[in-house]
């Protein structure tokens, strides 16, 4: 057991002293100390195997032995050590001579060059191979025992030869603690030890215990074992390529054959992109965005038909929200259909569409005008073009257009299954499938018509499995016990009493469509009810005996038929959704959790809601959703005047006959439709729900894309003299959170090409007052130098506070005093100066960069505020590129106030198309894409393109060289060698989005690459061209054979005469094209003259500066409606006067109480009511969004009354009468508890009792708390905070020293142990510092998220599976909070223990002993579960 304690005690001091571990502050790399022997101490602390008691003398020898040598060596003198030195160096020099000059006879009869007839000895494995692994084959028979505890490693192959085999079995014991970097790098320094050394064997002298000359003289005779490795190592090789039947020539054989799948981790390949599917997407030619969407309808093919159906399908749910004049019904038909055979039939996708076929999104009418009386000869109407799609309508077609697929694949299906269920016998069919399944256009409608199909026929359904095996086709399903029952009532004599009901449920519902046709009648039996249900013709014992049973058997049964008939689904669903009331109840949690201040409040009590009122306030019926799902409130849909609607299917339900009988039978009828649509108004309800709720999600996710948009379409700052799209160079600075004159200012200098030239701090910017005789800030003069130095364009300003506006005042102020100046030459060419102009700038994606991995990539050695200073310079030279160099972050930013309602997915794909809309616009230029990672950021979003494809064409370009010459050139060049970087269909996507600069000198440079032409277009811009020069045929012949296919552009660009395109008369074009081609061209032709004047000009719109509105939220966090007049909020005060009170939100905004709102009373001054750094409750009296200040009030007065939001509300929306009644019950139980409700003026403070306290903290993070009254009395407060998903820990704080009953102690005690001065340090010391002790729990890899139970089992599990093994885990104590169990089993045969381990202010709690951190709680356990095993050994 020496073995035992020395490893455990080594591990313990490792992890408890600091000084065995430094860490080095630029690289974090942990550097070990050594030994006193120059090595690196192994995981175990030594190197000894200690597994053979008998072994202990030799070893108590060998170390005196070590011990006596170390003594000698101690006494040399130093002449004697140096002539050592030099005879080792000699023997070595002489050892290497030797090696070089060729091998002996031993040595060539082992590789067998010598004597190659000779058969050399056959051994299961080379000699040296065996002695490498006898030391493990040597322990691996010792027995195993509490030694072995807690090994997680599996037990060694006896096969393997791994560096670490000779480690005991203990090797993990210590390692499980560490993170699989550091074991990876014990690994890898084990590895080293072991490796073969270039001198000595380490180790030699002190097994041998021999002193330096014998040792030499030793490996003299003997050799140091490590001779013959590079033959051995070529045996290896053989033996593996045998394994692998490769070519043992080839060298690279072992690599053949080696796949990605091989080497890297599933995960890892889907991350890369780098899977089987990844490659088929980016060899595909069809638009990377379509093969992603389509990828579940790859294999559905439309029909004409269908695809007729499908654009009339769109159209019909698109016209009612464009708002179109019907006479534009049938063009916006022909509009939808021409898109819809563009993407599916020519892949194009969405930009190309809207950018090169335009005119199939316009119809173009004549307007008859009135007679000119003056101009009889004059045109009497005119040509209006109506815009009948938008670039937003075209991406509602593509999703629809997937929809659709969606319902052509379910409906096929269903008829698949239809058509093998009548081929089972013949002249089997049924008139209610084969009459709704070909009309139905929705998913719900299907849906009706497969459950009826499950219902009415599920005995074929299962004989029709038993014929195909398995096989459902997706519409299937195994019957399940209803269905049987609804079997066994047809089969009996029963299911004649449902036929006496007179009327079938399909001709009953048919009747309720009022569909053209005669009505069907119900005819009554001759017998009343109760009479036929006695009847022997109904009677089937001994399931049907009497006839109370057979007729409640036969009315249930009716009633299902009904609740099932597609036919009357269709009539309830429409009733519901053009009816449709929505009422909010709230439960009894949300009585008392939700107060008047609530965010939901504003639906607590709402009522009478019709569907229309919830499309338009979409954020609305989110929150009640999600209220509902949090159990606050129960959300209920029903119809509107639902009894006249029941009188009506009265009326379609029972006979027109007058007699006893026939009321009898009416009265049943009636109670089976009641039945009926019992059951239906569940399913209605649920889905009218449901289809609201994704209505609402898309009108949420579209208005986010909308406000992308405006963000996206930004052009680059532009200062005065720029042109529009001209990139500036900035200077940014931020105080980031920081005070102002406190607090560093980082700022960075970047240039004009996006680079980074100079950054920096300042501290003290404050400038100086001559009236007032102050001086300038140390650092105003360095600014000034920056500034005239540098001569940046624009400075931008932001940071993370409210501070931020001083700095903003500050730099303005210094530019203004020192007249610092842009210098720019106006239209006139005359140089004019200007005041430097200083902005406040949005910094959204500037904290996302800040602490990104692409932002320690690029600047690694920036302060994070810095990395912060260069995206805002970015965001004011490109926002369209910032934005994109996000990814998937982008649904970090905040576009809606409900866009956390959207699914993720969802909101990515509707802001991604904002994306891709505006890359498409603006373009992007290739050869830059292919050079610069921050533009190759938006190749993913260009039109074809995808994150693969971009990939791959960045790869290919650089393969051919790295720079494009024409657009042509990206479908390769055979001749030329130059492979594809896109494909075909892609290229034609691409190809216009995609532009390269022109360069008039050379002579292969294409204006036209550098335009939005489209190259299918070229020969129309060269026309035109042409045309505009006056061009005959010859001139133009003459100048293609000089200059190229495109000389009469390069002729036009070159004298300058761009501006004869406008006179070009570009409707005879247009004609002519159509008439001769059928293509409409207009809108291309407008494009082409605008390109030719000026090519890919800046279209987005000016740089956009923030609104007052819009700083105040950047810098407060606030909005309008969260903060704003009439508000009761917390105020930390910072400065007390006798007439005044100065103090500071949480937010940041600073402001001052007056005189007259510091109390009603006005014999007390604010000194003797107030000190500073008090907390208070303050009233907003005024606001100032601009400035960020405010005026407050403390008068009591004034705090009773609370602020109420003004809601604007129609008559009947809200339940007075019920929220009156709540009131009145909580005041009740208020009045009934009897205690007098104590207040604290700390933002934590809640008047809860425990219960209410958890309620409150149950959708609240992890580590949150509130301050709450103790019941134990006024001189006690209670803390509860979340530990974990419905735990929580009630903490008792006993008040000390308290100045008066209603005050908070000065001295704060909790367990009589821990001690605070304020409630702040008690938050911070105490709650969250045992909050994040929960948290390094909970992540650590040792717990389970399982309950005790649960996790005993696994433990259990694992042992059987690894027999010789120990395990332990961690898992939460819900029942006593601020626990958690550690259990753990010493074996196969041992019983499961579990030990108390409990969370304490900056450390865990384990058999009374306090450990730091996880590391050591674990080794801690180890060292006590040994001693503990020890002592009973004992």
């Amino acid at each position: 057991m020496s073995g035992m304690r020395d490893l455990i005690v080594g591990e313990a001091e490792l992890d408890e002293e600091e000084d065995d571990e430094s860490v080095d502050e630029e690289t974090g790399e942990v550097k070990r100390k050594t030994n006193g022997m120059g090595r690196v101490n192994s995981v175990n602390g030594h190197m000894d195997d200690s597994s053979e008691e008998d072994e202990d003398e030799d070893d108590e020898e060998a170390e005196r032995a070590v011990r006596e040598g170390f003594i000698v060596e101690d006494e040399e003198e130093p002449e004697e050590r140096e002539r050592r030195r030099e005879e080792r160096k000699k023997r070595r020099r002489e050892e290497r001579e030797e090696e070089e000059a060729g091998l002996d006879e031993e040595d060539l009869d082992l590789i067998g060059e010598a004597h190659p007839d000779f058969e050399q000895r056959t051994t299961g494995e080379p000699k040296f191979k065996r002695l490498k692994r006898g030391h493990k084959e040597d322990t691996d028979g010792r027995p195993r025992g509490v030694r072995d505890i807690f090994d997680d490693e599996e037990e060694e192959d006896p096969s393997r030869t791994g560096p670490r085999n000779f480690v005991d079995e203990f090797e993990d014991f210590i390692e499980e603690d560490f993170s699989e970097n550091e074991r990876g790098q014990a690994l890898d320094d084990d590895a080293d030890i072991l490796r073969k050394p270039k001198g000595n064997i380490i180790g030699l002298k002190d097994a041998a215990g021999l002193d330096e000359i014998a040792l030499e003289d030793m490996k003299e005779a003997f050799g140091t074992g490590f001779e013959y490795d590079w033959a051995l190592e070529l045996q290896e090789q053989e033996e593996e390529q045998e394994a692998g039947n490769g070519d043992p020539d080839d060298p690279d054989a072992m690599m053949k054959g080696i796949e990605l799948k091989d080497v890297f981790e599933p995960s890892q390949l889907i991350d890369r992109m780098l899977t089987d599917e990844d490659n088929r997407i980016r060899t595909t030619d069809e638009p990377e965005r379509f093969q992603l969407a389509r990828k579940p309808y790859k294999d559905l093919e439309l029909t004409e038909d269908e695809g007729r159906e499908e654009s009339m399908w769109i159209a019909d749910l698109m016209l009612p929200k464009k708002a179109l004049d019907p006479q534009f019904r049938e063009p916006f038909q022909k509009a939808v259909a021409k898109v819809l055979e563009f993407m599916n039939v020519d892949d194009y996708e969405v930009p190309f569409i809207f950018q090169h076929r335009k005119d199939y999104l316009i119809h173009a009418h004549r307007v008859q005008l009135s007679p000119d009386p003056y101009n009889p000869g004059a045109v009497d109407y005119e040509t209006r073009a109506e815009k009948l799609l938008n670039q937003t309508d075209l991406w509602e077609i593509f999703d629809m257009d997937l929809k659709f697929r969606a319902l052509i694949e379910k409906r096929h299906a269903l008829q698949k299954t239809y058509d093998n269920l009548a081929a089972l016998t013949e002249d089997w069919h049924d008139s209610v499938i084969e009459e709704m399944l070909p009309v139905a256009v929705t998913m719900e409608e299907l849906q009706d018509v497969q459950d009826y199909l499950q219902f009415q026929h599920s005995a074929r359904l299962a004989d029709l499995t038993l014929v195909n095996g398995n096989s459902t086709n997706g519409t299937q399903r195994r019957p399940g016990a209803s269905k049987m029952l609804w079997e066994r009532v047809r089969a009996s004599k029963v299911y004649g009493l449902v036929r006496a009901f007179g009327i079938s449920a399909d001709a009953f519902a048919q009747n309720a469509l009022k569909r053209e046709g005669r009505r069907r009648f119900t005819e009554d039996p001759s017998q009343q009810p109760d009479d036929m249900a006695d009847s022997d013709e109904i009677l089937d014992p001994p399931e049907y005996s009497s006839g109370v049973q057979c007729l409640r058997a036969a009315k249930t049964m009716f009633a299902e038929e009904i609740a099932l008939s597609p036919k009357m689904r269709k009539v309830v669903r429409q009733a519901y959704f053009m009816n449709g009331i929505v009422d909010c109840f709230r439960t009894e949690k949300g009585l008392r959790k939700i107060d008047d201040q609530h965010p939901y409040y504003d639906f607590k009590y709402l009522r009478n809601q019709q569907l229309g009122d919830i499309a338009r306030n979409p954020d609305r019926f989110l929150r009640m959703l999600k209220a509902e799902e949090d159990g606050l409130v129960e959300v209920k849909v029903r119809v509107e005047n639902l009894e006249s609607f029941k009188k009506r299917l009265y009326s379609d339900l029972e006979s027109d006959n007058f007699s006893e009988i026939a009321d009898a039978w009416n009265r049943e009828r009636r109670e089976v439709l009641n039945m009926a649509l019992a059951k239906l108004d569940r399913i209605m309800a649920r889905g009218v729900k449901e289809a609201m709720k994704a209505e609402c999600e898309n009108q949420i996710a579209k208005s986010c894309r909308e406000e992308y948009l405006k963000r996206l379409d930004q052009a680059p700052y532009k200062p005065k003299g720029m042109v529009m799209g001209t990139i500036p160079g900035v200077l940014a600075l931020s105080n980031g959170s920081g005070f102002v004159g406190k607090d560093a200012v980082c700022w960075a200098w970047v240039d004009h090409n996006g680079r980074v030239l100079d950054n920096g701090k300042f501290t003290d910017l404050a400038v100086g007052d001559p009236d007032r005789q102050t001086q300038d800030g140390a650092d105003v003069a360095a600014f000034v130098d920056l500034v005239r130095d540098r001569a940046p364009d624009v400075i931008g300003v932001s940071g993370f506070s409210a501070d931020t506006r001083k700095l903003y005042k500050q730099i303005d102020e210094i530019v203004e005093r020192k007249e610092l100046t842009a210098d720019y030459e106006d239209e006139e060419n005359i140089r004019r100066s200007d005041k430097l102009e200083v902005i406040i700038v949005n910094d959204e994606v500037a904290r996302l960069y800040q602490s990104s991995e692409r932002a320690n990539m690029e600047h690694p050695g920036f302060a994070p505020l810095t990395k912060y200073c260069v995206a805002l310079a970015r965001y004011l030279q490109n926002p369209m590129k910032e934005y994109a160099s996000l990814g998937r972050d982008i649904i970090s930013i905040a576009f809606d106030p409900a866009q956390r309602f959207v699914p993720e997915e969802k909101l990515v794909k509707s802001l991604e198309s904002a994306m891709v809309d505006m890359v498409n616009l603006c373009g992007v230029e290739a050869n830059e894409a292919v050079s610069d990672p921050y533009t190759a950021n938006l190749l993913p979003y260009i039109c074809g393109l995808g994150p693969r494809k971009a990939a791959q064409f960045i790869k290919v370009v650089n393969i051919n060289g790295g720079v494009l010459g024409s657009r042509g050139e990206m479908v390769g060049d055979v001749d030329n060698g130059i492979l594809p970087a896109v494909t075909g269909r892609v290229w034609n996507n691409c190809a216009s989005f995609l532009y390269l600069d022109y360069d008039e000198s050379e002579q292969d440079s294409d204006y036209l690459d550098n335009t939005r032409v489209h190259p299918e277009d070229y020969d129309l811009g060269r026309k035109m061209a042409a045309d505009a020069q006056d061009l005959d045929e010859e001139d133009v012949e003459a100048e293609i054979q000089e200059h190229g296919p495109s000389a009469t552009v390069r002729k036009l660009i070159a004298d300058e005469a761009q501006d004869k395109v406008n006179d070009l008369i570009l409707e005879e074009y247009a004609e002519q094209l159509e008439k001769s081609f059928n293509q409409k061209k207009r809108s291309t032709l407008e494009t082409i003259r605008a390109e030719l004047q000026t090519p890919y000009e800046e279209l987005r719109r000016g740089f956009a500066l923030l609104s007052t509105n819009d700083i105040f939220t950047m810098f407060t966090g606030e909005t309008t409606d969260s903060l704003c007049d009439g508000m009761i909020i917390p105020l930390s005060i910072r400065k007390v006067a006798d007439d005044y009170v100065e103090g500071r939100m949480d937010c940041g905004i600073e402001g001052t109480v007056p005189a007259l709102a510091i109390s009603n009373r006005s014999d007390v001054s604010a000194k003797q009511l107030f000190s500073v750094h008090q907390t208070v409750q303050a009233k907003i009296t005024y606001l100032n969004r601009k400035q960020l200040t405010a005026n407050f009030s403390l008068r009591e007065d004034e705090l009773q009354r609370p602020y109420r939001k003004e809601a604007d509300r129609m008559r009947d929306e809200w339940d007075d009468e019920q929220e009156r009644r709540d009131k009145e019950s909580m005041m009740e139980k208020n009045d009934v508890s009897g205690r007098t409700q104590r207040v604290i003026k700390h933002p934590l403070f809640k008047p809860f009792n425990s219960t209410q306290a958890e309620e409150y903290l149950g959708s609240q993070a992890r580590g949150d708390l509130v301050i709450r009254p103790s019941s134990k009395g006024i001189d006690h407060l209670a803390v509860t905070w979340k530990v974990s998903d419905n735990i929580y820990q009630h903490i008792d704080v006993l008040e000390l020293d308290k100045s008066n009953a209603g005050s908070t102690g000065t001295t704060l005690k909790i367990g009589g142990r821990y001690n605070y001065s304020d409630l702040d340090e008690l938050i911070v010391n105490h709650v969250k510092a045992m909050a994040k002790k929960v948290d390094e729990m909970m992540l650590h890899e040792k717990y389970q998220n399982l309950s005790k139970a649960d996790t005993e089992r696994w433990l259990t599990t694992y042992t059987e599976a690894n027999p010789k093994r120990s395990v332990y885990n961690f898992c939460i104590d819900p029942k006593h909070p601020g626990y958690f169990f550690l259990c753990f089993k010493a074996g196969q045969h041992a019983q499961v223990q579990h030990w108390a381990v409990k969370v304490v202010p900056q450390a865990f709690e384990l058999q009374k002993n306090m450990y730091p951190d996880m590391r050591a709680l674990c080794n801690g356990f180890k060292l006590l579960f040994t001693n503990m095993q020890t002592g009973k050994r004992r």
